[in-house]
């Protein structure tokens, strides 16, 4: 219980990714241009997938979502990351922070789900591909988008809900370049354990849920593709799924290795590799893998010419 005067925070510090001041600079340029490239890269595919009729199929309705998400996702957290290589503090209000955290939690979690309902669309398109049209219908579709946007709101809020009941007295320099759970939980002057229990609770149903789902759905992916006779038929199954098999392994290894080990076994630096793999590195390549290795947004790309 809190006594005497206490001054509670109304602003917090971001000390960012590193602060060596020789690396700021070249960082900066280092991810304005990751940015750029992010966003063209999905603006692109939206774009084309949303514009090119050849394209209104389930895998690039998903498609279409992940680049959405992923298009959000990087400017909730660049922009400022961008702001703290040039400026000498980087300051961001208690609702800023409070904001970004929720608008992090939502987009992870439904990015984590988009992934899992493309691995299910490859599925079915691989293992039961005459009864495709009929099981992957747009109304199913539709309905699959808007539980997995319902799933990452529940686990957003209830992430943003057991940190506004937390208090937070004079400290206020966060060890990051965003405000990311781990590091806000580290400045509080209550008690965090309901916290990290949810915190635990939803991280593991939120990554090891989709990813059984996927393991799964590539196990009977791969039992298919190995009862193919021809070869050309083989290599055209994988070509299929090696794009989404990179974009799952990125994503979600980057996600284990923050949120699942034991604190003991974590340091901040890490942390803050591993977060500018899934917040900067992965929007900007999957617009790249699902590009360049995908023969029908290659053959739409050169019919439509920017």
């Amino acid at each position: 219980m809190l006594t005497g005067n206490v001054s509670f925070v109304t602003e917090f510090i971001l000390v960012g990714l590193t602060e060596h001041p020789d690396l700021q600079l070249p960082l900066f340029f280092l991810f304005l241009a990751m940015y750029i490239i992010t966003v063209q890269g999905n603006l692109g595919l939206i774009t084309l997938s949303g514009l090119n009729s050849h394209l209104h199929t389930p895998m690039y309705f998903f498609l279409f979502n992940l680049s959405f998400i992923d298009l959000f996702y990087s400017s909730v957290f660049t922009p400022k990351m961008l702001m703290n290589f040039v400026s000498k503090t980087n300051i961001i209000s208690y609702q800023g922070c409070m904001a970004q955290l929720f608008f992090f939690c939502f987009l992870v979690i439904s990015e984590c789900y988009v992934l899992t309902s493309m691995a299910c669309d490859r599925y079915v398109a691989i293992c039961n591909p005459l009864l495709y049209n009929i099981v992957m219908s747009p109304k199913l579709c539709a309905n699959l988008m808007f539980g997995l946007y319902l799933m990452a709101f529940s686990g957003a809020m209830a992430h943003t809900g057991c940190m506004l009941r937390l208090t937070f007295c004079d400290a206020n320099t966060i060890n990051h370049y965003f405000c990311d759970i781990l590091p806000v939980l580290q400045l509080s002057c209550t008690s965090t354990y309901v916290n990290e229990l949810v915190l635990f609770i939803v991280a593991s149903i939120n990554i090891f849920v989709p990813s059984l789902t996927i393991f799964l759905s590539y196990g009977f992916i791969l039992c298919s593709i190995l009862h193919i006779n021809s070869t050309e038929g083989r290599s055209k199954a994988f070509s299929t799924c090696s794009s989404h098999i990179i974009a799952v392994s990125l994503f979600f290894g980057s996600c284990v290795f923050m949120y699942l080990q034991p604190s003991s076994a974590r340091s901040m630096n890490e942390g803050k590799i591993s977060s500018v793999f899934y917040t900067n590195v992965i929007p900007m390549m999957n617009p790249l893998v699902y590009s360049l290795r995908n023969k029908d947004v290659k053959t739409c790309s050169e019919k439509n010419p920017a």
